[in-house]
């Protein structure tokens, strides 16, 4: 099972989510850091993704390649992350075949229902409960 944790700007929601998430799965799970510049990359690295890589072009040939891409739910939105998601990010995380698993965050112009006082642990810990039900 391979899983991608995409994340930009600073990596902060994916480096959260890696170092929740390699505390409580098996080895044989593979986590994958996707970071749309190097300090995103870097940063997932060192809270434990296996491997990592950076850029357009690995988000888009990676997204093909794993079973789960988890991430901001502006992953999936074109110029959110002040441009940082293209709309070649944004076509290929949404048409891949993986199961997406999105923190529903209202920032980049986006308001989602239902989370406003949600706190970003709570969102995390919401994203980090769904993967576990999902790879069980």
């Amino acid at each position: 099972m391979k899983i991608a944790v995409i994340d930009g700007q600073g990596g902060g929601i994916g480096k959260a989510i890696i170092e929740k998430l390699s505390k409580v799965i098996d080895n044989d799970v593979e986590i994958i850091a996707l970071g749309t510049n190097s300090a995103a990359t870097t940063g997932m690295i060192k809270a434990g993704a296996k491997t990592g890589a950076t850029g357009e072009n690995a988000i888009k040939v990676t997204s093909k390649k794993v079973d789960v891409i988890v991430g901001p739910i502006a992953i999936m939105v074109v110029d959110s992350m002040m441009g940082e998601i293209t709309s070649i990010i944004a076509n290929s995380v949404s048409t891949s075949d993986a199961i997406k698993i999105l923190v529903p965050l209202n920032r980049c112009n986006m308001i989602v229902a239902g989370i406003r006082d949600k706190k970003l642990n709570e969102l995390i810990e919401a994203t980090i409960n769904e993967i576990l039900d999902y790879l069980k």
